[in-house]
């Protein structure tokens, strides 16, 4: 693992219960970098995440997220590891019964901000870089789906993390709108985070080509654009 690794696993199996859903994976993701994850339904994309991110146990093999040994990972460190880690859903995941800001305000209690000014400051500064800083006292069902993304890519970067995990982040979203926010994920990145996207949107990749992992036959393979 080279010093500007940010994600290694070498080896590794990934299993969801008893069932392996993925062998011998090697993969390795450097600070800023971008890599989607592709691969049909079932092939194991989610099990991957779900193991970076603390969900799934990494039994066998070896692993390390932003210099958490995922191998040695206990259940009370998981809060650790995802303060360090920014996670975007499809489905968004905000809370319904409370306000943008107050979303925003949740997620940076449950992880250790007490300082109300500071959280504040930080909560407009997100907001500010996915272009949603007038929209803090909306409810999730007053806005778009689109709108809703950028408030859930906005809670990601809360903890300024170094790292990513993006699930199927456009799945939900029309072609115009899944555009946009790759602009913006494009332009976290190149600010210096690393991002790991699960797509099924192969035209997406084609218009934002990015290094390329495939899952297929329990593998995870590098693939270029034209084995899509």
């Amino acid at each position: 693992m080279s010093d500007s690794s940010i994600l290694s696993l070498n080896n590794a199996q990934i299993h969801q219960g008893e069932h392996l859903v993925l062998h011998d994976v090697n993969i390795n993701i450097d600070k800023g970098q971008f890599v989607y994850l592709i691969g049909q339904t079932g092939a194991g994309k989610s099990s991957l995440l779900k193991t970076l991110y603390g969900d799934l146990p990494l039994k066998t093999g070896s692993g390390s997220i932003v210099g958490i040994d995922l191998t040695q990972l206990k259940e009370k460190e998981i809060p650790t590891l995802r303060r360090k880690i920014g996670i975007v859903f499809q489905d968004f995941q905000l809370l319904t019964d409370r306000s943008v800001d107050e979303n925003l305000k949740f997620v940076l209690k449950a992880t250790g901000w007490k300082d109300k000014k500071q959280m504040e400051k930080r909560i407009q500064e997100v907001l500010s870089k996915v272009g949603m800083a007038t929209k803090g006292h909306k409810m999730p069902h007053q806005m778009s789906g689109g709108e809703q993304q950028r408030v859930a890519i906005a809670r990601a970067l809360l903890n300024d993390p170094e790292l990513i995990l993006a699930d199927e982040p456009t799945g939900n979203l029309d072609p115009r709108t899944s555009e946009e926010i790759m602009i913006l994920l494009s332009e976290i990145c190149q600010n210096g985070r690393a991002i790991l996207m699960a797509t099924h949107d192969y035209s997406l990749i084609l218009k934002f080509p990015f290094n390329t992992w495939k899952c297929e036959d329990g593998k995870v393979i590098e693939t270029v654009q034209s084995t899509l």
